[in-house]
C-alpha cells in the first residue's frame, strides 16, 4: 500500500492568485483547489504546484549568492525561444539566458514573484532504425 499518494511543490508568495495565473497559462493547466491563502494547480502533464500566501515573502536572489536558491523548478521544452516569448508575455523575466551549445541547452527565468526556474531543451529523439 502506497502511503504517499502525490507530491505538490508549494511556493510562498505575496499574491498566490496572481502567481497561479502565471503558471496556469505557462503549463496550460487547471486550478484544482483554492482557499483564502492557497491556490493549487495541475499542469497539462499532471505536474502539481501550489502557491501559499505569505505577506512577508521575499523572492530569492538567484543568481546572486545571498539568499539564493530557496526552490528551483526545471521545465523540459522543445523550443526555448517560443517558451521564452510566452514567459515574458505572462510577466516573467530572463535571469540567465546564456545559450550553451550542445544537447543540454538551458535558460534561467524568474516568475512574477521572483522564484527562479529553468527551461531545459529536450533533444529531439530519432526514430528507431530497424
Amino acid at each position: 500500500m502506497t502511503l504517499v499518494k502525490a507530491g505538490v511543490v508549494v511556493l510562498d508568495c505575496v499574491e498566490p492568485e496572481r502567481l497561479a495565473a502565471f503558471y496556469l497559462e505557462l503549463l496550460e493547466g487547471e486550478q484544482t483547489d483554492a482557499s483564502a491563502n492557497l491556490v493549487e494547480i495541475r499542469g497539462a502533464d499532471g505536474f502539481r504546484l501550489a502557491f501559499r500566501r505569505d505577506v512577508n515573502a521575499t523572492p530569492p536572489s538567484w543568481p546572486r549568492p545571498e539568499n539564493s536558491l530557496q526552490a528551483h523548478l526545471d521545465f523540459l521544452v522543445e523550443d526555448l525561444d517560443e517558451v521564452e516569448r510566452r514567459i515574458v508575455g505572462l510577466g516573467g523575466r530572463p535571469v540567465d539566458t546564456r545559450d550553451p551549445a550542445g544537447p543540454h541547452e538551458k535558460r534561467g527565468y524568474a516568475d512574477p514573484a521572483g522564484h527562479s526556474f529553468t527551461l531545459r531543451l529536450v533533444p529531439p529523439t530519432a526514430p528507431k532504425q530497424g
